[in-house]
């Protein structure tokens, strides 16, 4: 029996939203491409949504990356899940969502690109459901109202925000009124890179290895600060029922945990550890990982850090395609090498992969995904969830019923 494929990590610039880009002229935008040529091909756009990608040295046409309809066509998000296997995603803006708007805009953009993604997804029941995403930069009280308002939507499940929050990061004093609206109304946060590391870190070679530096340590650890400063100031004791998802498995997290421990224990100033909870604690019952991490050891951390049931699969659709051309039937290498990242790190245990590729993610959200009943569920799913008890003696009720928010 194939596993179910869930996929909480998929992206997409619904059509109000491209046409935002398309109206811009500085990051974030995108760059129209000029005429093609009887002796040359028709260019794609660019998209250009880094300060980095915006290159005055380069022309238009060669800065950013080029953006086809994979990044705005439901009907290509569809064929890219048929193509593997995919029964279900949950599709969400992508960075960098809203934060570049001006507060008079940002409340009335926020509501309807929120009703654009509800409405995607009810055109297609049981395959699609959404994150929404916030006016950051919209008066405290609209915020906090469309939060409420998310609540109202059945096919929004949580809400996708980047790590600078307001603008001051999410330890933020001023976000408390947001964090309160989330717990009140038991929304997950899906915590998402953006921003990256300052250039100069990178050196000055950093443009001969393209994306690679940012993406692959840039992202995540800008995810890792983000948690690391909610956490140190006391997010979690002011919110004890804040439900948070870490992108690209939580970044350095679950390897860090154990040293941001030993560190607010030793430290002097401010009084560090007295009365904080156990970051330990706070990764068991306030956070999830997505398993966008590309192999098994991370993978391993991740479970290691949260527990089996707090994985949760994606494939960052439409983000790294197969390189070079003609790959549009082709078995994408990042999502394999994301379900072969499950399977590489139970091993055998055929429950914790499928919990980790599908299940998870049903339970998490309350997923009704039409045909697939949870009674369907396969004795292997079954048999695993019985093991976790068994394994895990000192949970108690109140831990169980927190894995679900819906």
């Amino acid at each position: 029996m194939a596993p179910l494929l869930v996929d909480i990590h998929t992206h997409i610039y619904p059509p109000s939203y491209i046409a935002l880009l398309s109206a811009r002229t500085t990051t974030p935008y995108i760059a129209q491409p000029p005429p093609p040529t009887p002796t040359s091909p028709i260019p794609s756009p660019r998209l250009i949504i880094l300060p980095s990608d915006d290159d005055p040295s380069l022309p238009p046409s060669a800065r950013g990356r080029p953006i086809d309809a994979s990044y705005s066509s439901i009907s290509a998000k569809l064929s890219f899940m048929a193509q593997h296997s995919i029964s279900t995603s949950i599709i969400s803006l992508a960075n960098p969502w809203l934060d570049f708007l001006p507060p008079t805009t940002a409340a009335a953009t926020a509501h309807a690109i929120n009703d654009d993604m509800h409405a995607l997804c009810a055109a297609h029941p049981g395959r699609l459901f959404a994150f929404g995403t916030l006016p950051v930069s919209a008066p405290p009280a609209a915020l906090v109202a469309e939060v409420h308002r998310l609540a109202t939507l059945p096919l929004i499940k949580g809400l996708i925000l980047g790590t600078t929050g307001l603008g001051a990061g999410l330890d933020d004093p001023a976000l408390d009124p947001l964090w309160a609206a989330l717990q009140a109304t038991q929304q997950l946060a899906f915590i998402h890179p953006h921003y990256g590391l300052p250039s100069e870190v990178f050196g000055p070679r950093a443009a001969d290895s393209g994306h690679v530096l940012p993406l692959a340590l840039g992202f995540p650890l800008e995810t890792t600060i983000a948690f690391v400063r909610m956490y140190l100031a006391g997010v979690f004791e002011r919110f004890p029922r804040l439900c948070v998802l870490l992108a690209h498995a939580g970044g350095a997290v679950p390897f860090l945990a154990g040293r941001v421990d030993s560190c607010v224990r030793h430290e002097r100033v401010g009084a560090q550890g007295r009365g904080r909870r156990d970051i330990w604690d706070v990764l068991r019952r306030n956070v999830w990982l997505d398993g966008v991490v590309y192999s098994p050891v991370g993978l391993r951390a991740a479970v290691e850090a949260v527990g089996r049931e707090r994985v949760l699969w994606g494939t960052d659709h439409p983000f790294f395609p197969p390189v070079g051309e003609g790959q549009g039937g082709e078995e994408w290498l990042s999502v394999r090498m994301n379900v072969e990242a499950v399977k590489g790190a139970f091993g055998g245990d055929e429950a914790g992969v499928q919990g980790v590729l599908g299940w998870n993610a049903v339970r998490l959200l309350g997923l009704d995904l039409g045909g697939i009943e949870a009674g369907e569920r396969s004795k292997g799913d079954e048999k695993g969830e019985e093991e976790e008890g068994e394994e895990d003696g000192e949970k108690s009720e109140d831990d169980v019923e927190e894995v679900a928010l819906y």
